[in-house]
């Protein structure tokens, strides 16, 4: 061998023996990141709005990084059951929260302790989804409009189901209890499912849930759509006014699902989850097929959803006092 090839040799052996040296575990983890099945855990039951990255956005981010996205659904506690289970896992950017307004914003407010801390346990990943609200109520109500519902709850007490406590139907019951100063009793859910199916029954007398659910009642007519409680009319649902346009304006909640890892998740795996998720999100198939659901796809980066969920911590812990809504 010549002695510029044994030179060569001798510094690739020796570059090799620096970099194993001194990489640390967590680069190490995260060079070979992902080698198998990623597990996002769900805090809803099958049957509502996250479903859809089941059937749509899973595959698309397994055909790019060669790995299953396996969805774990684990209902209840507003959240706190799943948030919980990913706050402990191994940070390794193999188990994934799919958080929303409700476990990394309003918790904090509704709940005198939590078992884990939304800023601190967490790694934000990237926002994903955006949904509006649509206040149904069943089809032989005799309110017809929201001033005719309120007129209703005026002489007879109420029940308003929500997913569970926290989630968007929950603040927008109370949004409508502070405005007209009826009183109605809460009635929680996990998740939209079970609550449709009460309402269905006439066991409830109001739900404000997320089109996707409730759309395919109302258009079947077994469910009346009174009110989008949204800045503005979906386009699913281009005769129903939002609830300024009935008259009551301020009730309004657009609620977000986002992506969350462990806290102490290496940042190369968060970037590289929040690429692979993103890319997938913002494909035109996946948005349409969003947007016919009548679902926002909005992505961020990291920063931008913990910026998103300390502003909202504010803005909805307001709602939380100013209505008195306490979940222990």
């Amino acid at each position: 061998m010549k002695q510029n090839d044994r030179k060569h040799k001798t510094r690739a052996v020796l570059g090799a023996v620096v970099l194993a040296v001194t990489l640390s575990p967590a680069a190490a983890m995260a060079q070979a990141f992902p080698n198998k099945a990623i597990t996002l855990v769900v805090p809803f039951p099958p049957g509502g709005v996250t479903d859809p990255f089941a059937r749509f956005v899973g595959p698309k981010v397994t055909e790019s990084i060669g790995q299953q996205i396996v969805i774990d659904n684990k209902p209840g506690a507003a959240g706190i059951i799943a948030a919980e289970l990913v706050k402990n896992a191994a940070p390794d950017g193999y188990t994934l929260l799919m958080g929303h307004a409700g476990t990394h914003a309003v918790n904090s407010s509704l709940y005198s302790k939590l078992p884990y801390d939304p800023v601190k346990d967490f790694a934000p990943i990237t926002t994903m989804i955006v949904t509006k609200h649509i206040l149904v109520v069943p089809a032989d109500s005799p309110a017809k409009t929201v001033t005719e519902l309120v007129a209703y709850a005026k002489t007879k007490k109420l029940t308003y189901a929500s997913q569970s406590v926290g989630a968007g139907g929950h603040l927008l019951g109370e949004m409508l209890k502070m405005r007209t100063g009826v009183d109605m009793t809460h009635v929680p859910y996990k998740g939209s499912a079970p609550a449709l199916q009460d309402i269905l029954a006439g066991r409830v007398d109001l739900f404000f849930d997320a089109p996707i659910t409730s759309g395919p009642h109302v258009r079947s007519g077994k469910l009346r759509a009174l009110a989008m409680a949204s800045p503005k009319r979906a386009v699913q649902f281009p005769d129903v006014p939002t609830m300024a346009e009935a008259g009551f304006p301020g009730i309004e909640l657009d609620f977000w699902f986002a992506l969350y890892a462990p806290g102490a998740t290496p940042v190369a795996i968060v970037n590289r989850l929040n690429s692979e998720f993103v890319k997938a999100m913002q494909n035109p198939d996946i948005s349409k097929r969003f947007g016919d659901l009548a679902l926002d796809v909005v992505t961020s980066t990291p920063a931008e959803l913990a910026k998103l969920g300390a502003e909202d911590t504010v803005r909805l812990g307001k709602v939380v006092r100013d209505s008195g809504a306490k979940a222990d």
